[in-house]
């Protein structure tokens, strides 16, 4: 497996808020849902009532023992007084609903290809007839500084240098707050606090930045605004919509609806702490459903390992009664797998699991 096989997308990408904008009254043959997969809008159940944990880092030790219990359990948690600037939040979040407020043909400056999925997109995976997903996004790389394109960094038609040191300022305030929820899960994992941190590469990590948007859909019923899926990178901090709610996660057999909280960002567990941690955490199943009478933004912040970084379980979690369940690779050979195949549940990591199927590219 290798990018040259992943340059074009198999199919003409169709943008998702152009066809909402049309005023079309049914969703297209290509979003449709299989029967197994038709989103639970009033069947999900309500965070509320399934006691979602929610994590204060003001809480200081007890912030330890909160973070285990909840990865354990769920595979991700709610954080408050995380310590990111409220008004940081709010202009990070102006600024990508102005982009997605662009003419179309502005927007299609900046589309993006399988290559590196880097701008403006439509499409995850690149399966020719696969389901679609009734969103858009905009992908960008933060870390490494090399892989940076300047070139897919969108001009807003106001204030566009100023939009584009937004963008920025949020992004190191997020990669900043992955570093501390990375030596927050060493220590609730009775490991030394840089153990997480080591294994990630040190200083030389990745971190990308999707704004997700969600058009109004004439039949959310049929539709998914984002498939199953577990991140394939280390942990995500999600800004969600705190006015409309999406975000379902899996518990069990049954989805629950995320309310968000207010001014917290939702920490998702990936893969990559899944295979590290020889799955004492696992990470978290969700999607998102669509919603047909308001559209829905959110900001995710993927922190990942360096990407040649090779990852396996731990030394200190694989004992004689838990071996190592997963081989070792590196994180771009895992992302290229993850990526060649689109979101499929928790299909892929569970594919490697210990009967070593995963060929190294």
């Amino acid at each position: 497996m290798g990018s040259a096989q992943l340059v074009e997308w198999p199919e003409p990408i169709v943008r998702v808020q152009a066809l909402s904008e049309s005023g079309l009254a049914a969703v297209p043959a290509s979003y449709i849902r299989p029967q197994a997969e038709l989103p639970s809008l009033s069947t999900g159940v309500d965070a509320a009532a399934a006691s979602i944990p929610v994590v204060d880092l003001g809480a200081g030790g007890a912030a330890v023992a909160e973070v285990a219990e909840a990865c354990r359990e769920w595979g991700f948690f709610q954080v408050i007084n995380h310590g990111v600037d409220p008004g940081l939040v709010e202009r990070a979040v102006e600024v990508w609903r102005e982009f997605f407020r662009l003419p179309l043909e502005a927007k299609q400056a900046y589309a993006n290809s399988p290559a590196t999925y880097e701008g403006y997109g439509s499409r995850l995976g690149v399966d020719k007839g696969a389901i679609l997903d009734w969103g858009d996004y905009f992908f960008l790389y933060l870390l490494p500084e090399k892989f940076k394109n300047q070139e897919k960094w969108p001009v807003l038609p106001t204030n566009h240098q100023q939009s584009k040191e937004t963008v920025q300022e949020y992004g190191d305030e997020l990669v900043k707050l992955c570093k501390r929820l990375m030596k927050l899960l060493s220590l609730s994992l009775g490991l030394d606090v840089d153990r997480l941190p080591a294994a990630f590469g040190g200083d030389d990590v990745g971190a990308t930045l999707r704004a997700n948007y969600y058009p109004k859909c004439p039949q959310p019923e049929l539709a998914l605004g984002l498939s199953a899926h577990s991140d394939p990178g280390g942990i995500t901090v999600l800004l969600a919509d705190d006015a409309v709610k999406g975000l379902q996660i899996r518990k069990g057999d049954r989805w629950v609806t995320v309310q968000p909280l207010p001014g917290a960002f939702i920490v998702i567990i990936g893969d990559q702490i899944q295979i590290l941690t020889n799955a004492v955490y696992k990470s978290l199943e969700h999607r998102v459903v669509a919603n047909a009478e308001k559209e829905r933004l959110s900001l995710a912040l993927f922190y990942s390992p360096k990407s040649d970084e090779v990852m396996a379980p731990m030394e200190e979690l694989v004992t004689a009664e838990r071996p190592a369940m997963y081989p070792p690779m590196t994180f771009d050979e895992y992302r290229l797998f993850v990526r060649s195949e689109g979101p499929k549940g928790k299909s892929q990591v569970k594919s490697l699991q210990k009967n070593h199927t995963y060929v190294r590219c």
